[in-house]
């Protein structure tokens, strides 16, 4: 590894360009920028005389593109690394703690030397430090302490997938300093959702880390959840036209957990009804011949969602057989497909309780009239609130751009590109 100051006149001299360009196409000269400014925040914060030899990180965002609501229930989803990141500046302390300042936060300190579960940690950052830790130290390696200096660019409620990106970022560092690398990236997702489940606090599935960790646009199949099939996609959607975005809707999170648990339980009460324990152990053919009889042991929504689960789990399928043909139209007519199957059957585009805030279908409508039958658009994520995903025609871009942030607020409307590359050392010499 080389200096502080050395890899900072380095990379001003553009001997990192070739390399860099592979995650930061679109924008290259600002991520010099803020690998600039992580080096500096480093010697700052660590060594003063800039003198330290460090390794600079980076872990992307995700967006999931296929499988609305279907992981959790084995099913199957089609997702994608985006070019907004986590950076970190990184280097090996001697210590027996890992040291970490984010940019606008503060410092944070955890002690290899305990590395269970704390209740007062949950909800923060420490706690998936310690989380990818010990899921580390869980797989037989011995680590050490070190010190980074973090920069996200991933906007944290925007559907991006911010803690994952994290969390994948620390393993990746981790991987590196005291693993080897030999670690896969199927292994440091699976290390970051169980950090997450356990330590933060929010049970969530495997497609998130999946998708930062592998990176590019990877089909991924949780039939078996403890060795999910990651399969990557080659397709390049800079050749398609259509610029991809991500529209914040401003809507909050809180107090919807009710309306998420609420997907689940009713999935898992028709599973439950053919003694399975979730919809993708359950035959779709003989599902549909109880429906009369589902209807009223466990109401109609239940049987709704199921349906979208059993449509979108082939969809997902479907969209990655698309791209992988370079088949674009059909896959934008598959998008579509699963907005609408979210909208109507999932019914996850405004909480039921609250008719007047309907935030996310209120975005999804303009942005249907904005495009005019052309792209397509669907809610992103867990939905009830937060963001929904276009593909948008570039020579419509700007129009959409304008419509969206007059609605939503100026800065909501986010325009990424599918990076090729998970998480990963940028630079390391």
């Amino acid at each position: 590894m080389l200096s502080c100051q050395t890899l900072s006149a380095r990379l001003a001299s553009g001997a990192y360009d070739g390399r860099l360009s592979k995650c930061y196409p679109r924008t290259l000269d600002a991520s010099k920028d803020r690998l600039q400014r992580v080096l500096e925040g480093f010697q700052r914060t660590f060594s003063a005389d800039g003198a330290a030899p460090v390794a600079l990180f980076s872990s992307p965002g995700r967006t999931e593109i296929g499988g609305n609501h279907t992981d959790h229930q084995h099913g199957r989803v089609l997702a994608a690394s985006v070019d907004l990141d986590v950076l970190a500046c990184a280097a090996p302390n001697g210590t027996s703690e890992i040291r970490v300042q984010s940019e606008g936060y503060p410092a944070l300190t955890v002690d290899l030397n305990d590395l269970s579960p704390k209740q007062e940690e949950q909800n923060t950052s420490a706690a998936l430090v310690r989380g990818v830790a010990a899921g580390i130290a869980a797989r037989g390696f011995s680590l050490g302490g070190c010190d980074l200096y973090l920069s996200s660019c991933v906007p944290s409620g925007a559907g991006l997938s911010s803690s994952a990106a994290y969390e994948v970022l620390i393993g990746t560092v981790l991987n590196h300093f005291f693993c080897g690398g030999v670690l896969t990236p199927v292994e440091l997702a699976q290390i970051g959702q169980r950090a997450e489940c356990d330590y933060f606090g929010k049970p969530c599935g495997l497609m998130d880390q999946s998708a930062c960790a592998v990176g590019g646009t990877v089909f991924i199949d949780f039939h078996t959840p403890d060795a999910p099939i990651v399969q990557k996609i080659d397709w390049d959607f800079g050749s398609s036209g259509h610029a991809l975005c991500i529209v914040d809707t401003g809507s909050s999170h809180d107090d919807l957990t009710d309306e998420y648990a609420a997907v689940t339980r009713e999935m898992g009460a028709i599973a439950a009804f053919f003694g399975q324990t979730v919809l993708r152990e359950v035959d779709e053919g003989i599902f549909r011949t109880r429906i009369p009889t589902l209807r009223t042991q466990v109401g109609d929504r239940a049987v709704l969602r199921a349906m979208h689960f059993f449509a979108d789990d082939h969809r997902a399928a479907q969209e990655a057989e698309a791209l992988s043909a370079g088949d674009f139209h059909r896959f934008l007519q598959l998008v579509r497909a699963s907005g609408l199957s979210s909208a109507l059957r999932l019914q996850n585009v405004w909480p039921g309780g609250e008719p007047r805030e309907q935030a996310v279908l209120l975005t999804l409508a303009l942005a249907e009239d904005v495009l005019e039958g052309a792209g397509a658009v669907r809610v992103h994520g867990g939905g009830f609130a937060g963001t929904i995903q276009a593909f948008v025609p570039q020579e419509k871009l700007a129009v959409f751009t304008a419509a969206m942030e007059g609605l939503v607020g100026s800065g909501r409307c986010h325009t990424v590109a599918i990076r090729p590359e998970g998480g990963c050392v940028l630079i390391d010499q």
